[in-house]
C-alpha cells in the first residue's frame, strides 16, 4: 500500500453486465475528491462476450487514464436470481482480470463492509449511502444511479479501510 504522506487514487467498481458502476476517488490527507464516476451500460441485444469485452475495455482505459494505486470491487452477494448472480460473477471476473493485467492491487469488499465504512451502519438504506457519498465527496447532489453511488462507496470503503489498517500498524492516527 501507498505511504500515508502521499495522495492515493483508487477506482471503485460495482460490477454488473447490464450496468457496471465506477468511481475514481483520490484521497489527499483527510479530503476525498471524485475525479470521475459513472456507469458502463451494455445493450441487451449484445451477446455475453461482447458485453464483457465492452466492460473490459472501458475499465482498462479507465485504469490507463487515471493510474490508480488500487482497484476496489464489490464482492458478489447472495442473489435469489441465479442468472443475475452468474452475470455479476462474469463481470467481476473480467474486472479482476483487468486489474491483474494492469498489475494493480485488488481489494474486495462485501456490501455490508461498504455500508459500514461509508454510512457507519452495515444495514444502511441506499439513500443513506448516497447521502454519505455526497457528503464525503462534497458533491452538489447525491449520485442518481445506484450503481455509480455504490462504486464510489466501494472506493471510499477502501480508503477508510486503508486508514484503519495503517492506524493498526502504527501509521497515521
Amino acid at each position: 500500500m501507498e505511504g500515508t504522506g502521499e495522495s492515493m487514487r483508487v477506482i471503485g467498481i460495482d460490477p454488473g453486465v447490464a450496468i457496471t458502476g465506477y468511481g475514481v476517488i483520490e484521497e489527499n490527507g483527510s479530503d476525498y475528491l471524485c475525479l470521475n464516476s459513472g456507469c458502463v451500460r451494455t445493450g441487451k441485444d449484445q451477446d455475453s462476450a461482447s458485453r464483457l469485452q465492452e466492460i473490459h475495455d472501458f475499465i482498462f482505459e479507465l485504469i490507463a487514464g487515471y493510474s490508480p494505486q488500487a482497484l476496489a470491487v464489490e464482492k458478489l452477494f447472495f442473489s435469489k436470481n441465479v442468472r443475475t448472480a452468474f452475470q455479476v460473477g462474469e463481470a467481476r471476473g473480467v474486472i479482476i482480470l483487468v486489474a491483474a493485467r494492469c498489475n494493480i492491487e485488488l481489494f474486495e469488499y462485501t456490501p455490508l463492509q461498504v455500508k459500514q465504512a461509508v454510512a457507519g451502519y452495515g444495514k444502511a438504506e441506499k439513500m443513506q449511502v448516497q447521502k454519505m457519498v455526497q457528503m464525503l465527496l462534497k458533491l452538489p447532489r447525491p449520485p442518481v444511479v445506484d450503481d455509480e453511488a455504490d462504486a464510489m462507496a466501494v472506493a471510499l470503503c477502501h480508503l477508510q479501510n486503508r486508514r484503519f489498517q495503517e492506524a493498526l500498524k502504527g501509521g497515521r492516527p
